[in-house]
């Protein structure tokens, strides 16, 4: 199930403070020159709507949150989300989370990695552009503090076999850990819109929990 059209950002929402471009990161990274304060830091691979951003971080105002997303439309309304909800402590960069990772952040910086219905990729021919594959688990694995998490979900049950698989490769990625998910207490109540979609439609949710020895 792909990703549902977008409404309009209001134009006259400053996202300044919220969105970020990946050339704008610092090099050598410099948590402080992008948030408010040195906190915990944990990076969500592709945001989407923002509603995760939006929901921990207003949850957890101890930590820090970055949302990497490569479609620039929708980092601008996950940004748009945040600003209008006043979020100080979650920013979303428009990049492709790979360079990020190889380029920008150094060893054990980071204290979480959310990984939520990252695209499938259906035809064979282009399996080989989905996100989880032994490279780019080598990167998650390297930015991850020790007892760090790592978290992957997804509704494909092939994507969450190759994706298993590949995090196997990687002996510090101790896992996977079975995520017993939670009863909604609101309509908002999810950790992102496509997981809402999925569960209230009925559909099967394949979770997995990783933990950086």
């Amino acid at each position: 199930m792909g990703r549902r059209a977008l409404g309009k950002v209001d134009s006259q929402i400053d996202l300044t403070s919220h969105l970020l471009s990946g050339k704008s990161l610092p090099q050598p990274w410099d948590q402080e020159q992008v948030f408010t304060a040195s906190c915990p830091l944990e990076v969500e691979i592709g945001s989407g709507k923002g509603l995760f951003l939006q929901r921990q971080g207003t949850a957890l105002p101890q930590k820090n949150f970055l949302g990497i997303e490569i479609s620039l439309k929708y980092a601008r309304f996950a940004a748009s989300r945040l600003a209008r909800a006043g979020v100080a402590n979650a920013r979303v960069v428009h990049a492709d989370a790979r360079q990020v990772f190889s380029e920008i952040f150094p060893d054990a910086s980071l204290a979480a990695i959310h990984i939520y219905f990252p695209d499938p990729w259906w035809k064979k021919r282009h399996h080989k552009r989905r996100l989880l594959n032994e490279n780019f688990v080598g990167q998650l694995s390297r930015t991850l503090i020790s007892g760090g998490y790592l978290h992957f979900w997804t509704d494909v049950q092939e994507t969450f076999d190759a994706g298993i698989a590949a995090l196997k490769t990687d002996a510090q990625l101790q896992g996977p850990q079975e995520v017993i998910p939670s009863q909604a207490a609101h309509d908002l109540d999810y950790q992102t819109h496509f997981e809402r979609r999925m569960r209230l439609s009925g559909k099967k949710i394949f979770r997995s929990e990783y933990i950086r020895l």
